[in-house]
């Protein structure tokens, strides 16, 4: 699978298509809100407060499309690697968007994370980092998305069902997955497990 350099991918993507789903590698605009509709059903509840990391933000797009939804519920973080993409995030959305490497940097808590499309450039070891840093970091659980299957590609990195199963397993996670919304895509949500209390 292909070792994809974050900052020079998503530089020549906006150089070429500007601020919009396409640049940052979405097929549409459709295909973006189907993906965050997938993610939202997942965490959001109602009259619930919505507490949560974006990792990966990009342009901020999660954020916008979840303020008609979740209002003055919404308590957002967004967090993405590339600085130019968290400048543009921070001027979009009004909010709290930090600049760091979900790989290696300290994370802040929050009731759930979330990722849209962030693993698809990935390494396998960097996903399961990925994936178990944000899980860690949360309180409820860690929603995310990611191109299920074998196929090569010289640009996206596919991920087997079985093995992000596997993680969750290994993470103590109770493991939610979501298929048939689009080709290829799947949906996964790893939640916290209530740890029972023994008796002294």
């Amino acid at each position: 699978m292909p070792r994809v350099n974050n900052e020079q991918f998503y530089a020549a993507s906006l150089r070429k298509h500007g601020v919009s789903a396409q640049g940052v590698q979405w097929r549409s605009v459709e295909n973006q809100r189907i993906r965050f509709e997938q993610i939202v059903s997942m965490i959001l509840r109602e009259g619930e407060t919505l507490r949560i990391v974006d990792a990966g933000c990009g342009f901020g797009d999660l954020y916008r499309y979840l303020v008609p939804i979740a209002g003055e519920r919404l308590h957002y973080i967004g967090l993405d690697s590339y600085s130019v993409m968290a400048e543009i995030a921070r001027k979009r959305t009004q909010s709290e968007i930090r600049c760091l490497d979900v790989l290696h940097d300290p994370l802040p808590m929050a009731d759930y994370y979330v990722c849209s499309g962030a693993l698809n450039i990935l390494t396998p070891y960097e996903s399961h980092r990925f994936i178990r840093r944000c899980f860690e970091a949360s309180e409820r659980g860690f929603v995310f998305n990611f191109l299920e299957g074998s196929d090569e590609s010289e640009t996206y990195n596919y991920l087997h069902a079985r093995t992000i199963e596997a993680l969750a397993r290994d993470l103590n996670a109770r493991c939610v997955l979501k298929r048939g919304y689009l080709k290829d895509d799947c949906t996964a949500a790893f939640y916290k497990v209530p740890q029972t209390k023994t008796a002294t």
